[in-house]
């Protein structure tokens, strides 16, 4: 009973942890980005990379659980003021919001045809053709 229940808190941890957002570009770069690199490429303050490439970041679909728990995370607002944001930025022309997505497979679609695609997906998703550029801290 108790190997059991060892092995079934394993493997929800394991779950949980791929279910965990990350951030993503293709497999071929050599970026490695700091928190305040992906919160200024996603919240529209930069359009390149500290590397001077640009950058195109790409969001998940708007009622998508993974970009609430993503913003949540990143910057520590929810959905509400998120779409605020935007809508501000965007009404003033002061920025464009990323590119927007109708599912979460587009999302690495985009980034594998965007020069510069930088999104994030659920560590799951991670295959040979993305490397994870930045991870979220717990």
């Amino acid at each position: 009973m108790l190997r059991a229940l060892i092995a079934l808190l394993i493997l929800s941890v394991h779950l949980a942890v791929q279910a965990e957002p990350v951030v993503v570009m293709r497999a071929q770069t050599a970026e490695t980005l700091s928190h305040e690199a992906v919160t200024n490429i996603f919240m529209g303050r930069f359009r390149a990379l500290p590397s001077g490439n640009p950058a195109q970041p790409i969001d998940q679909p708007r009622d998508s659980p993974l970009r609430a728990q993503f913003y949540q995370r990143l910057v520590n607002k929810d959905q509400t003021s998120i779409n605020a944001y935007w809508s501000r930025l965007h009404f003033s022309g002061k920025a464009s919001p990323p590119l927007q997505t109708a599912s979460e497979d587009e999302v690495i679609r985009q980034v594998l045809r965007q020069p510069g695609g930088i999104a994030y997906v659920r560590r799951a998703q991670v295959d040979s053709r993305l490397r994870i550029v930045f991870e979220l801290p717990p």
